[in-house]
């Protein structure tokens, strides 16, 4: 299988090539040239089968360059060995008759960020010798909170590579922040910016596509990549979860196989709600996608108008994973309902760097219309659906997941719509402990944040993560806030480039 980009279809590489470059030189993201077909009798052989299992089967449709073995030792090392508190892996919570909640934070770092930064430096490692890499591949990362974290334990150390993560410094829970600063290991560097996500994530784009930049690095022995979901290599890891979700589904008696389901996504950044939009186009049967965004609501206004306008104000919000105004992975999706066609989005993706904004065709727009549905969420009514969940149905959920399900609530209100719906969940309460105990109705403010989980376990009967009590006491590395202007500095004397 070849990947091309959004803006170049012209242009062809492996997976291991489009995995290592990260991003196309054009500024496009990269996609498969077509998607393989996930049949009914598929669904069926994997079901029963381990996550593991089910990994292999659907990375190997797409990763068609790797070897079997590959495969099977980037699944084992990412998901084996217990480095998910979940033998089921992504478990499936069922929250009432209509709505199954998928945990996809049982990993090391608490997000679901870990289903896909697990395995990304295996493919990443793997990639390079299939490649013939010989320079030293530096991972860029911009960050709203979860994803740095994930990418910094996942890249640790790993040989051939150097990480570095930029995070809004005012803009991520005190938890995220410290999750991020205390990172141990010898390739990494985090760094926090004055600015919001988008600052950085645009920052890291730029970087990415200036010429002038790529010979400097190349001179000096250096590649760029990258961690976000604009690398197909963390994208393809979230397409399988949706399917071992329905596959769940199915064991459970819950449906039957070839029965439609929804999938409802808290929604920032769009590359979680679009690996489940990749399973449909397999063959997962798939009836509606449902979008929940926080008071950060381009993407609702997007879904509904067909019009696409950051111009607006930027909150930040008690989910902060979600505070983005520039959805990069949006690109992807587009490039699909116009039909392939690059220069349409180049042309949109020049509108929205230059105005800030662009407009669909009727046509592209009715087409996202009949398969997305779009909701919004303030942190008001966040913290109202974390205690309503956690008093009527015994379940506690962080503040992305409350977004989605109330998003999901006001789904069945104006649609009626009662088909069985997964609801992916991102973040272990306990990573926003603070907010999630005020929706609780237990005051948090003058206990630390080490306090503050002890509070949240005995309120909720969980059990802390090791993960997060273990960070009570560990030594700051990065405390540096820097200018987004400066991000390329910053990268120039971590690799001692002068």
């Amino acid at each position: 299988m070849n990947y091309i980009s959004t803006r170049n279809k012209a242009l062809k590489l492996t997976s291991s090539e489009a995995i290592k470059k990260g991003l196309s030189d054009d500024g496009g993201l990269f996609v498969p040239e077509s998607f393989p077909r996930l049949k009914k009798s598929d669904i069926e052989s994997l079901t029963g089968k381990s996550y593991i299992e089910r990994a292999n089967f659907i990375l190997g449709k797409f990763l068609t360059d790797f070897t079997k073995e590959e495969i099977e030792e980037c699944t084992v090392g990412a998901y084996g060995g217990g480095r998910f508190s979940s033998e089921k892996v992504a478990p499936l919570v069922k929250l009432d008759d209509s709505a199954y909640v998928l945990e996809l934070w049982h990993g090391p770092t608490c997000a679901f960020k870990d289903m896909a930064l697990q395995i990304l430096p295996r493919f990443m490692t793997t990639a390079m010798k299939k490649t013939g890499e010989d320079k030293t591949v530096v991972i860029l990362v911009a960050t709203s909170g979860d994803t740095g974290k994930a990418a910094l334990e996942g890249f640790r150390d790993v040989d051939g590579t150097k990480i570095v993560v930029f995070y809004p410094s005012d803009g991520v829970s005190d938890m995220q922040k410290l999750q991020m600063i205390t990172q141990e290991g010898g390739n990494v560097c985090v760094e926090g910016i004055r600015g919001n996500f988008d600052d950085a994530q645009t920052g890291v784009k730029k970087i990415f596509t200036n010429e002038k930049i790529i010979k400097e690095l190349a001179d000096n022995g250096f590649v760029f990549s990258s961690a976000n979901s604009i690398n197909w290599g963390r994208l393809v890891p979230q397409i399988v979860y949706y399917v071992s979700a329905y596959c769940d589904m199915v064991e459970g008696g819950e449906i039957e196989n070839g029965d439609m389901i929804n999938i409802c996504v808290p929604t920032g950044n769009f590359g979680n709600i679009l690996a489940a939009y990749y399973a449909k186009k397999m063959g997962l049967p798939v009836n509606k996608f449902i979008c929940a965004s926080n008071r950060n609501d381009v993407l609702t206004d997007f879904i509904r108008t067909g019009v696409y306008d950051k111009n607006r104000e930027f909150y930040q919000s008690i989910s902060p994973s979600m505070d983005i105004l520039i959805s990069s992975n949006l690109e992807r999706l587009l490039f699909d309902v116009c039909g392939k066609d690059d220069n349409k989005i180049k042309d949109l993706m020049d509108k929205l760097s230059r105005d800030g904004k662009y407009s669909l065709t009727k046509t592209m727009h009715n087409r996202i219309g009949k398969l997305f549905w779009a909701g919004c969420c303030d942190d008001y009514f966040t913290k109202v659906r974390i205690w309503k969940t956690f008093a009527e149905n015994g379940y506690t959920p962080d503040t992305h997941t409350a977004v989605a399900l109330d998003v999901y609530k006001q789904y069945l209100e104006q649609t009626g719509d009662m088909t069985k719906t997964v609801i992916a969940s991102t973040a272990s309460p306990f990573k926003f402990a603070n907010s999630v105990l005020s929706a609780l109705g237990v005051e948090p403010y003058g206990y630390d944040d080490f306090q503050q989980l002890v509070l949240l376990s005995e309120k909720t009967d969980m059990d802390i993560p090791e993960s997060l009590a273990g960070l009570s006491g560990k030594d700051v590395r990065f405390n540096e806030v820097i200018s987004s202007n400066d991000m390329y500095g910053s990268i120039k004397r971590v690799l001692d480039i002068k």
